[in-house]
């Protein structure tokens, strides 16, 4: 309350104090805050105890608060779409649209799980590069079936985090990078992320659907901005693989005019007509590969992948300098290094080796002739690509009924049978089709619900 007493600088400080609260009341007004918010949409308080005191409802709807623009230029996760169309879908629905298999771990890695869960090692970091045994066996593993000997290899989070890594160490905000569409979404959602604006789809051979060493040729020589082209091998979504000539070409022009090659090889195992067929990798110091455990050892939720690549690296002035060392930033700042635990398990997965793979993979084949065939009975044969590799299959939807996501939602609701829309994939009026995620039995039934769903879309 004020008295006699206060002076006249008191005063005048405090008026000047008022006048600056009622500018900033009016500012606020200025934002169209509504008056009160409802209970359960007001922002919590901070602090505990006696210093707990609630935030102000208007700092929600200040203009800063809001996400990047990088985030907001990404695409959505198309899997977590799909999942959340499972709310309106029959609850014995059959999902055919994520990427997984039906097997898990060998016996020796879940075994091995078991024991080290105890030990203290198990819940400490250990180095960023990965477990030193897991790395060794890595590298033999490299050199004797992937012909990379020279390579140095990372550890990852899974084979998504190996391409994040390779993102973030290699392009700015102003390169470019080529995808050959249809192409992995996850690969184009970590470009968007990072803030690569010019993204070019590149063109693939009309009749082997692997990127065209021509194209790459002529549009490398013109587009000086492209630091990185980007290659799956088998693809994800069309299930085709690159012939080892096509690829050590493609590898050839990249290193002509010195861009960066990277090569994910997630589905190196999931090769089938291997008389005509065959799956390889190159070496070189612009080249970076990526593998993972996911698949062919069924770990996906471990999250084990691996980064193999050339580590001395020659600048343009001549000097050396580390490639490791720079993708170790990356690595260090996002998941500081992989759960050793998966490593673990890694290790025995790669003791048991491609033949336990093998032994795998006569049932996702039986999946894979089942789906073709339906699919081409209803479809047509020219509608369906894929079938060498990889897990999937590209079926191009009958005419009338190029909205792929409403197909999707459709089968999803009125047949319970769920598959990605491929223009999550940058090919619209296709759907994708997963075959290596359900054991013959349960996949055929999948197959039958599928079927029926198509052929509806036909007749109409």
């Amino acid at each position: 309350r004020p008295t006699r007493n206060i002076n006249i600088n008191t005063r005048s400080m405090a008026l000047a104090l008022f006048l600056t609260l009622m500018q900033l009341v009016n500012g606020l007004r200025q934002l169209h805050l509504p008056a009160r918010l409802p209970h359960r949409s007001r922002p919590c308080a901070v602090g505990n105890g006696a210093n707990r005191f609630p935030l102000p409802r208007t700092l929600a709807s200040l203009p800063m608060m809001k996400p990047s623009r990088r985030i907001l230029g990404t695409d959505a996760p198309v899997i977590a779409q799909m999942n959340d169309m499972l709310r309106d879908a029959p609850a014995d629905a059959i999902k055919l649209s994520q990427g997984v298999v039906f097997w898990g771990p060998p016996e020796e890695g879940l075994r091995k799980a078991e024991t080290a869960a105890a030990e203290l090692s198990t819940s400490a970091y250990c180095d960023t590069e990965g477990l030193p045994v897991l790395r060794e066996a890595l590298a033999r593993k490299l050199a004797e079936e992937n012909g990379l000997s020279a390579s140095s290899v990372m550890v990852t989070a899974g084979a998504n985090q190996a391409f994040a890594n390779v993102v973030l160490s290699l392009c700015d905000a102003d390169d470019a990078a080529v995808l050959f569409p249809p192409y992995y979404f996850n690969h184009l959602m970590a470009l968007q992320m990072t803030g690569v604006k010019d993204i070019i789809m590149g063109a693939r051979d009309p009749d082997t659907f692997a990127p065209d060493p021509a194209w790459i040729e002529e549009t490398l020589r013109t587009n000086p901005k492209i630091r990185t082209v980007v290659v799956t091998n088998p693809c994800n979504p069309t299930g085709t693989v690159v012939p080892p000539d096509v690829l050590r070409e493609i590898a050839d022009v990249c290193g002509r005019h010195g861009r960066w090659l990277v090569c994910d090889n997630t589905y190196e195992y999931f090769v089938y007509d291997r008389t005509d067929v065959r799956h390889e990798a190159v070496e070189a110091p612009h080249v970076l590969n990526v593998f993972s455990f996911s698949k062919a050892y069924g770990m996906m939720g471990w999250r084990v992948g691996y980064l193999a690549y050339v580590d001395e690296q020659t600048g343009a002035d001549g000097k050396t300098w580390s490639l490791g060392a720079q993708i170790r930033k990356a690595q260090d700042t996002i998941p500081i290094c992989p759960a050793p635990i998966g490593q673990l398990v890694a290790v025995e997965a790669l003791a048991a080796g491609r033949p336990w793979v093998d032994a795998r993979l006569a049932n996702v084949e039986r999946n894979r002739d089942l789906l073709r065939e339906a699919l081409a009975e209803v479809l047509g044969a020219d509608s369906v690509v894929g079938g060498e590799g990889a897990i999937y299959m590209l079926a191009k939807l009958p005419r009338g009924h190029e909205d792929d996501r409403e197909v999707c939602r459709r089968l999803a609701t009125e047949h319970g049978v769920v598959v990605i829309p491929a223009s999550a994939c940058g090919w619209e009026g296709h759907i994708r089709v997963a075959y290596a995620n359900l054991e013959p039995e349960v996949f055929a039934e999948g197959v039958e619900r599928l079927k029926k769903g198509l052929l509806e879309l036909v007749k109409k």
